[in-house]
């Protein structure tokens, strides 16, 4: 899972448990304190999701992704440690987006989170979610290592579970109308005196006679023009990429004004040219009219391109 690769911890979570419910009748099932962390469909989908965890929980998980052991149990939440339970709620729901954009066929953006800790029982749990109105709850047993073995609570408004419904629905027909249409075509193209006929063979002799076929005629198939044409002026990105490095949550939220981040890129060493994502060149940087530029320097073979899709 999204969450795994970010702690570096084994992370198991449970076949969901499903129900409708009000913020007003959860609020009495809950303990105090909890963190609660409310993300909102920007596009594609409509509605919020509000993720409740328990801070000690929270804790261990934000101890993990700044690179601690998460054997730090706390019942209090620092800013930074807030910000980094934000960031792995916020990745766990942005590849849940992800995947529902790619079931759907549709763009689904997320806002970024919004976390708070509930402490107080006439507090709101939720900004974009009236206390009254009704909402799907979604509870999954999470366990990561030997650390937590918790309950982890998504709670999506009824317009979004509705629209993931109505997707969802409108996906599995668009899959199954080709089917079923083509099955239709085919019972239509069967003559009504197919049946009879069929009736009328049974009770006449079989009669075998050789097969016979009409002679082939060989046909000279045209070359198909090139309509290269038609995409010469279809715009496709290029990007430069300097170097890169890998850091670990903690370092980022170190970051501050005159802070040096460290590349993987030597001084003379070729930086790589992308269309669209993927490596085409390397080049050289300079400078053109006062603005930085690439000097290509190697042209990337079909071979290595193609050994670089499989990797």
């Amino acid at each position: 899972t999204t969450l795994s690769i970010l702690i570096s911890q084994p992370v198991s979570i449970t076949t969901p448990k499903v129900k409708v419910i009000t913020l007003n009748k959860l609020k009495e099932s809950f303990d105090i304190p909890n963190v609660c962390i409310e993300v909102r469909f920007m596009s594609g989908l409509a509605g919020a999701n509000l993720l409740v965890l328990k801070v000690p929980d929270a804790g261990i998980i934000a101890d993990l992704m700044m690179g601690g052991k998460g054997d730090k149990k706390t019942e209090e939440l620092s800013e930074i440690q807030m910000s980094a339970v934000s960031e792995a709620m916020n990745q766990m729901i942005g590849t849940a987006a992800t995947s529902m954009a790619t079931m759907f066929s549709r763009e689904v953006n997320i806002s970024p989170p919004d976390a708070h800790i509930w402490d107080n029982r006439s507090q709101k749990l939720s900004q974009y979610i009236d206390q009254d109105d009704e909402l799907v709850q979604i509870s999954f047993r999470l366990t990561i290592g030997k650390l937590v073995d918790s309950v982890i609570m998504l709670l999506l408004s009824m317009d979004a579970a509705k629209e993931v419904i109505d997707a969802m629905t409108a996906a599995y027909k668009d899959t199954s109308a080709p089917v079923e249409k083509e099955k239709k075509q085919a019972d239509e193209a069967k003559p009504a005196s197919d049946k009879k006929e069929n009736v009328k063979q049974n009770k006449e002799d079989v009669q075998v006679h050789k097969a016979e076929f009409t002679p082939l005629q060989e046909v000279k198939q045209e070359p198909k023009p090139r309509n290269i044409d038609l995409i010469l002026d279809v715009p496709i990105e290029i990007s430069v990429i300097l170097g890169k490095s890998n850091k670990t949550i903690k370092d980022i939220l170190e970051l501050n004004n005159g802070s040096l981040i460290e590349l993987d890129k030597l001084v003379e060493e070729p930086v790589d040219i992308l269309v669209n994502g993927k490596m085409v060149a390397q080049g050289e940087v300079v400078v053109v009219n006062e603005n930085f530029g690439v000097r290509i320097t190697n042209i990337i073979s079909n071979e290595e391109r193609v050994k670089g899709l499989k990797e």
